[in-house]
């Protein structure tokens, strides 16, 4: 039983880990875009964070980014992902996004390129989904 409340604490701290870096993402532009704040809200409450929970993440997009070295590689690949849907969800992409974009990418261990690659094939609405295998496999070619 502690072992099962330990991973699930795990997977409650690499998620809200995630979202902050999510958070910190959208408000690089100075600005938390409704449809940013919106996906943070779907991919936080998929993963069973309160909409509470958010809503002060999102009040306080300040927090330190921690150490994203520890994720498994489909981890660090889905954390890729979504901040790439996320740079491009409002429908502007801003120098300041890019830049943060490949700043988290060289600290999941890949190389800034992966922005690139990865951006021109993650569509800007979230109900269109890209083939996933197919990026991962691309976004493996960018791994340090």
């Amino acid at each position: 039983m502690e072992t099962t409340q330990y991973t699930v604490n795990n997977f409650t701290n690499m998620v809200k880990e995630q979202l902050n870096v999510l958070i910190q993402l959208a408000a690089s532009d100075n600005e938390v875009a409704e449809k940013e704040a919106k996906l943070i809200h779907i991919i936080g409450q998929s993963n069973g964070v309160s909409k509470e929970e958010i809503d002060e993440m999102l009040k306080n997009p300040e927090r330190p980014i921690g150490d994203l070295s520890m994720l498994t590689p489909d981890q660090k690949f889905e954390h890729l992902y979504h901040v790439v849907q996320l740079m491009k969800v409002d429908g502007q992409v801003f120098k300041s996004e890019i830049v943060f974009c490949q700043d988290i990418a060289e600290r999941l261990g890949y190389k800034k390129g992966v922005i690139a690659e990865l951006s021109s094939k993650i569509f800007s609405d979230p109900s269109i989904t890209a083939d996933r295998e197919m990026l991962k496999n691309k976004a493996q070619k960018y791994l340090n």
